[in-house]
């Protein structure tokens, strides 16, 4: 119990120091960058970083049951344009966001299970999962690398594309997105369970967990929970660019998940480490933009950033010989 308090400790107090600095910052770019405090550009920063936050959510997920998903981009973009393509087609909306959300679905099974009954390291599994579905995508089943948003996609555009008494719709889904997450990990019974498996899975199993399912679920989660970013950053944006899959995005997922306090070494954190990490990200590349950094610029700072964040967490959230036994990301 007192290893149990320690544990939270750890993450509350690096919640609020992440909590802390985002809020300096934010009081320094405010003073130093001009028009950074406006209004408009306010609302341009939490809009940008919704999609990164829904994304964030999902990874949570994954990495508190002591795994990874690398193929998060990937499931993002290629079944969103995928059910924009077959839209612009001729298929029913319905039709296609089934074909779509099947995709992601299918997808985040075989990651699941090569992981956890083949034992593969979700490493691994999750980046060769991501580079065939972006393939897959890249030689038939798109018209494109750019999808455009067509009128079939309309009754959808609420999810990222509009406002609510000037606030970004996208903003509110994905304020939406971490309550029901946070009563999903901290209310029901399989969200404990993700936390069992991450934190110890002999033990869990043990107890009667039934670890390889659960295992297979938070990918499967995380598969459907990227779908929904993707829509968000098609209704937005008016087009779903797959090529994104080749950016950094994937690694300004984990930068947000570590900086929050989500243990690598698993069963720790929750959904507001995801906030405090997306609020000290978003203002950090908002002000190098405004600063004019140029892109690898910016990759720079997010490498050492994210270097920095793994090597702290090693440090917090030490993995012992018995928890390293299985699970391994």
């Amino acid at each position: 119990m007192r290893a149990m308090n320690k544990k939270l400790s750890f993450k509350t107090d690096q919640q609020m120091i992440v909590l802390l600095i985002a809020s300096a910052i934010f009081v320094v770019f405010s003073f130093t960058l001009s028009n950074f405090a406006s209004v408009g550009n306010l609302v341009a920063m939490v809009r940008s970083i919704a999609v990164l936050a829904i994304l964030g959510l999902g990874m949570a997920i994954v990495v508190i049951g002591r795994g990874i998903d690398l193929s998060m981009v990937a499931l993002m973009a290629v079944p969103s344009a995928l059910t924009m393509t077959l839209v612009e087609r001729g298929m029913s909306l319905a039709g296609s966001i089934t074909v779509g959300v099947t995709l992601a679905a299918i997808v985040g099974v075989i990651n699941g299970v090569l992981i956890a009954y083949a034992e593969i390291p979700a490493l691994f599994v999750t980046l060769a999962m991501g580079l065939a579905l972006a393939g897959l995508g890249q030689i038939g089943i798109l018209k494109a690398d750019v999808v455009s948003w067509s009128g079939g996609m309309d009754p959808i555009r609420w999810l990222g594309g509009s406002e609510v008494l000037g606030v970004p719709s996208s903003v509110l889904l994905a304020a939406a997105m971490f309550l029901i997450v946070n009563w999903f990990l901290k209310k029901t019974k399989i969200g404990r369970f993700i936390y069992s498996v991450g934190d110890n899975p002999h033990t869990a199993r043990t107890t009667g967990v039934m670890v390889r399912p659960i295992m297979v679920l938070q990918y499967v989660l995380a598969a459907l929970i990227a779908v929904l970013a993707g829509f968000v950053m098609a209704s937005s944006n008016n087009l779903m660019d797959t090529r994104t899959y080749n950016l950094s995005l994937i690694y300004d997922i984990i930068l947000v998940v570590v900086l929050g306090g989500i243990g690598l070494s698993g069963g720790r954190g929750g959904v507001w480490s995801v906030l405090v990490g997306t609020l000290l990200v978003g203002i950090v590349f908002n002000g190098m933009t405004i600063m004019n950094f140029p892109l690898d610029i910016q990759d720079i700072f997010k490498g050492i950033i994210l270097l920095i964040a793994i090597t702290v967490d090693s440090f917090l959230n030490p993995r012992n010989e018995e928890t390293a036994q299985q699970g391994d990301i």
